[in-house]
């Protein structure tokens, strides 16, 4: 899988809004109860390796969707910007979502979709 966390977490526009010790940005469901905002998790909708007929692929193309919580639509906003601005040299952004309000939450939220080609392991 590319080093989406480790990209965002070394990049002090990021860690300027989601923190660091903890950098908040989770895998899917691993978000901790009651996390400062805002925050991010990401998961991993597809991959898909480059095949080719006379050798194993040497690259998989990941497609991962990044969604965005926070008290504000501006803060989920600059949150949104400054994750671009980290990830676009290494991947290419498919889909901006929408925003709209978590109903249990009452917390603001985006989303983003990036598609990522990465070297096999």
């Amino acid at each position: 899988m590319p080093p989406l966390f480790a990209i965002c977490a070394a990049n002090a526009g990021v860690t300027a809004l989601l923190g660091v010790g903890p950098t908040r940005l989770f895998p899917f469901g691993k978000a901790p109860e009651n996390v400062a905002t805002p925050y991010a998790v990401y998961q991993v909708l597809n991959g898909v390796p480059e095949n080719y007929l006379d050798e194993p692929p040497d690259v998989d193309d990941w497609n991962i969707q990044i969604d965005i919580y926070g008290t504000t639509p501006a803060s989920v906003t600059a949150v949104l910007n400054a994750l671009r601005r980290a990830l676009e040299p290494h991947c290419y952004i498919e889909r901006l979502g929408g925003t709209s309000t978590e109903p249990n939450t009452q917390l603001e939220t985006t989303s983003f979709d990036v598609s990522w080609y990465h070297p096999t392991q």
